[in-house]
């Protein structure tokens, strides 16, 4: 969860004053703050682009109608922030959302609304498609840096892993930098997103069983429930990875690692009532049989949580981010731990929070 004071968290449960900021920052280096309103931030582990937004009501004088307009407008970006206001003279305090590329603008040129819709920065590297084979090599730090900062020299990139070697592996014409980014972080267990400051982090999953609740929702007087729901399905679920590697290129011989759900009290034990349902991960960046695991446990741990999930409705906390676990009690009392996988941000005052999640367990 994004850092913020104890008197933010409680107060989110309590009657306050919303605030909300939607800056433009042109390529000229002009900063707008911009009147709305209206719009949310939509957060979702499971897709590439990790922070989408959609901000509404802004002025129709922000339609580019000229070539230096949209000069101006290619390129822009949206820094979106949401929090409390206090009320007592203090600043607000606030909570970044993301920093977005401005995608789209669109509205009445006269009378408006106008609407503007953003992707965060890895949609920069996503969009930057390979014109000619790539080779990537050396550690996956240095490897996830350099087809960032090819696309964003200026890119600031946060690991906050043990750094490991690979082998070479050569990207075709065509590829997409980003999902090259998301394996070569593979091979250290680890994925790469862009945070809410826009910068590049590469970091392994939280695990459910290891992290500590970051907030509580609450199905009590202040508490933050509004509803919730469950569910499980056993579709795209896998309770197993056998993740590969072979670089002729570096003569090195193939090597891998089969990682199965081994917990005999877990739905999906390898073996169990569920069966076994492997899934497969192959890259020349893999060049060792620790490589090979480091994959495979980063991988299961995607293909087997979506068995059980759930749904909420709370009132809405900006700091949360995916990953995130936290305790939620129902109305009959029954308290279980979810990690956060999908949320979205509303930027006016009553709208609504939902929250999806994935490894549902009871907390005692």
């Amino acid at each position: 969860m994004y850092p913020v004071s104890d008197r933010f968290l409680a107060r989110l449960t309590e009657s306050h004053t919303v605030a909300t900021r939607v800056q433009l920052i042109l390529t000229t280096g002009q900063v707008i703050d911009l009147d709305h309103t209206g719009g949310s931030v939509t957060v979702d582990r499971a897709q590439a682009i990790r922070r989408t937004c959609t901000v509404t009501g802004c002025d129709p004088s922000l339609i580019p109608r000229t070539p230096a307009d949209q000069l101006a407008t290619y390129g822009a970006r949206l820094r979106i922030s949401r929090g409390v206001d206090y009320g007592d003279g203090s600043q607000p305090e606030l909570v970044p959302l993301g920093v977005f590329r401005l995608d789209s603008v669109d509205g009445d040129v006269s009378d408006g609304p106008v609407t503007l819709q953003g992707k965060d920065l890895s949609a920069c590297i996503a969009d930057d498609k390979l014109t000619q084979p790539y080779k990537a090599s050396g550690t996956v730090v240095g490897a996830v840096t350099a087809l960032i900062q090819r696309s964003l020299p200026d890119a600031d990139i946060i690991s906050r892993i043990t750094d490991v070697s690979i082998g070479s592996r050569t990207f075709d014409v065509q590829a997409d930098p980003w999902a090259g980014c998301q394996e070569i972080a593979a091979a250290a267990g680890a994925a790469v997103f862009c945070n809410t400051d826009g910068s590049f982090v590469i970091a392994a999953l939280p695990d459910l069983l290891a992290a500590s609740p970051v907030w509580a929702i609450e199905a009590v007087e202040g508490g933050a429930y509004i509803s919730a729901s469950r569910a499980m399905t056993s579709d795209k679920v896998f309770n197993g990875v056998l993740a590969s590697g072979e670089n002729t290129a570096d003569n090195i011989p193939p090597v891998s690692y089969l990682a199965v759900d081994g917990d005999p009290g877990s739905p999906t034990c390898w073996g169990g009532p569920f069966g076994r349902r492997p899934d497969f991960h192959s890259s020349s960046t893999l060049t060792t049989v620790a490589a090979c695991q480091q994959a495979a446990n980063l991988q299961l741990q995607l293909a087997k949580t979506p068995n059980a999930t759930g749904d909420l409705k709370s009132l809405p906390n900006p700091a949360l981010e995916p990953g995130d676990v936290i305790r939620v009690t129902h109305e009959d009392g029954s308290r279980e731990l979810h990690q956060v996988a999908a949320f979205t941000v509303p930027l006016d005052v009553g709208g609504d929070f939902p929250i999806s999640t994935i490894s549902v367990k009871e907390d005692a």
